[in-house]
């Protein structure tokens, strides 16, 4: 007697390692047959664990998949009853130029600009509009690469620099390099592996991974992934490199009151907590491609669809995240949890010393990677913005910057402004695309980079980086003060 397969079963084979399709009432295993498909394995990939049947009967005649495979590739008889409305959703459309078949390999990679191109070909349009996408212009997005540009660097000679030592710590925490993987959504839209292939990247390079309340798996599954022991970046043993969690405060607070009981029981060292998106930033090229209405995220629960206004993941998939967020929720944050909170959004010198006064362990200076608000400031910028106006912030309490960083170089000026670490998020999905040996290069790249750019200003630890290595002639004059604008006629009433 024939197996008969639900459509829950179906689902849960859905990668090319693992790929099983329906194709009128028929479930089929095609993960071996996919990559010998006549016509590419994309477009089979693009319907693992779905139906394909209307696609398969526009172009084949419907005995050809029954003839042509082994019967032991046939699974059973999709059952009829286990359909759903959601499961019959078609997948989002993909474009001619996506072309996951003419991927670069891995060693001809030589810089991160190298894995954006790659991406830019091989991912899918979806995933490349929802990650690559920033808030209305650009503006931002784009200062937040050309601030590092502007700013120089001031060599020093004749100084011993055959040895340099780039290990640091956050919040006490050691770590190989002043790198962390910031929180970006839903990994698994580039790779299967997700992230559980960039937490096993970083762990072997010594570097934190902080996981995104949007992770496509639960955060107890992605610790588990990395769970064995082994070498970690320059510490050997038993040492597990650390992990931190951002949390998007829910508008049902109890959800992220049991989120921040649940990660601080298994062993997350800090809560980075997002405070520059109260709504979602118009993403445009992410709302003109249509999303996959099956995709949701297991923390969250939030689900993919499409409306009137496009198919933005960010602003669907962010509906749940609570506007009322203030300070005066920082005693809650404290009551749910003993663990260090960072603010991930700070902006302004004002927020940056408000934040000292409540407490906070640490601030990353960040605009989202440019995709909440645009001509909000370049991070880098927001470092000498510090160092001008509250030099003594950086005594307070642990500063970090994140988005526009590409180079060994971007990592040193930050460092030299006071930065304590730097977060990279689209970079690491970009080097997902090539699995966990992918974010291993993408660090491995960053790490020499910033080894040789430390050998070429004479400095052998980083505890010796300071601002006078810099030249921010170029750029001092966008640095606002802490008075007033000097065009302003009024102040607001309300203290800030």
């Amino acid at each position: 007697m024939a197996r008969v397969v639900s459509v829950q079963e179906i689902s849960k084979h859905n990668i090319p390692e693992d790929l099983w399709v329906v194709v009128d009432g028929t479930v089929y295993d095609l993960t071996e047959f996919a990559p010998e498909h006549p016509g590419g394995a994309s477009i089979i990939i693009r319907y693992a664990g779905r139906d394909a049947s209307a696609a398969y009967n526009e172009i084949h005649a419907p005995s050809l998949i029954k003839t042509s495979l082994h019967s032991s590739k046939i699974i059973g008889s999709l059952d009829p009853s286990s359909i759903t409305e959601e499961w019959l959703k078609p997948p989002p459309s993909v474009s001619k130029s996506f072309s996951p078949d003419s991927k670069p390999p891995l060693d001809t990679l030589i810089n991160t600009h190298d894995f954006v191109s790659a991406a830019r070909q091989t991912i899918t349009p979806k995933t490349w509009a929802f990650y690559s996408s920033a808030a209305t212009d650009l503006n931002t997005k784009a200062r937040n690469n050309q601030a590092y540009t502007d700013i120089g660097l001031r060599p020093r000679i004749l100084i011993n620099v055959k040895d340099v030592d780039t290990t640091t710590t956050m919040l006490g925490e050691k770590m190989s390099l002043p790198i962390f993987c910031a929180p970006a959504a839903m990994a698994k839209m580039v790779h299967p592996d997700g992230e559980k292939g960039i937490a096993r990247g970083c762990r072997k390079l010594g570097i934190p991974q902080c996981v995104s309340t949007n992770a496509s798996f639960p955060i107890a599954e992605i610790l588990e992934a990395v769970k064995d022991p082994g070498t970690y970046g320059n510490f050997k043993g038993d040492r597990k490199m650390p992990f931190f969690f951002q949390l998007y405060v829910d508008k049902q607070r109890e959800k992220s009151e049991k989120l921040l009981k649940d990660v601080e029981a298994l062993g997350i060292k800090a809560i980075f907590v997002t405070v520059d998106a109260p709504v979602p930033g118009k993403r445009e090229a992410d709302e003109r491609v249509k999303a996959d209405e099956s995709l949701s995220t297991p923390m969250s629960g939030a689900k993919a669809k499409n409306d009137a206004k496009g198919g933005a993941l960010g602003r669907i998939m962010g509906s749940y995240i609570d506007a009322s967020l203030s300070w005066a929720d920082i005693s809650w944050l404290r009551k749910c949890t003993s663990l260090p909170i960072v603010l991930k959004g700070v902006q302004t010198t004002m927020d940056a010393k408000k934040a000292a006064e409540y407490g906070i362990e640490g601030i990353v200076l960040s605009n989202h990677g440019g995709r909440s608000l645009d001509t909000s400031p370049a991070p880098i910028l927001l470092l000498l913005e510090l160092q001008k106006n509250c030099p003594e912030i950086f005594d307070k309490m642990e500063v970090y910057v994140d988005g526009g960083i590409m180079r060994g170089t971007d990592i040193f000026k930050a460092l030299c402004l006071g930065a304590k670490s730097v977060g990279i998020g689209r970079g690491f999905l970009f080097a997902l695309n090539y699995g966990q040996e992918g974010v291993e290069k993408f660090i491995e790249i960053l790490k020499d980079e910033l080894e040789t750019t430390m050998r070429m200003m004479g400095v052998t630890d980083l505890s010796q980086v300071h601002p006078g290595m810099l030249n921010t002639g170029a750029v001092d004059h966008l640095i606002p003060g802490w008075d007033e604008h000097p065009y302003a006629k009024w102040r607001p009433k309300a203290k800030i």
